[in-house]
């Protein structure tokens, strides 16, 4: 097997693990993170419905300066403002096959700013 096969089938299974742990614990909406090396973006999703009820990226944030934990603050900052006017007070975080640091970590935060329990 490849290096890239193998590599793409942990990334996989460390990603379906957060995963089932997340949708076997709770009811709430879950925040699920993507982040490319040029982008961060966030979205909430409603595992009940199955559509996604508001998302934010670092592609609405272009006029913020600073480093990209900077701005993936700002997108949980914003994040939590949209959440809120959908009157939801708690969500539980996805954080996909990511370590929770850096980006990651930074739009948690800003979600813990904005009032949202995580």
């Amino acid at each position: 097997m490849s290096l890239k096969k193998r590599e793409k089938k942990r990334t996989q299974r460390r990603l379906f693990r957060v995963r089932k742990k997340i949708k076997l614990t709770s009811d709430l909406p879950r925040v699920s993170v993507f982040r490319s090396l040029k982008y961060t973006y966030a979205q909430v999703i409603d595992d009940v419905a199955g559509k996604t009820l508001a998302s934010c990226s670092s592609l609405q944030l272009k006029k913020i300066a600073g480093d990209k934990k900077t701005v993936a603050h700002e997108i949980g900052k914003l994040l939590a403002e949209k959440i809120k006017a959908l009157g939801i007070q708690a969500v539980v975080f996805d954080r996909g096959s990511y370590r929770y640091h850096g980006r990651v970590k930074a739009i948690a935060e800003g979600l813990r700013v904005g009032d949202i329990q995580v």
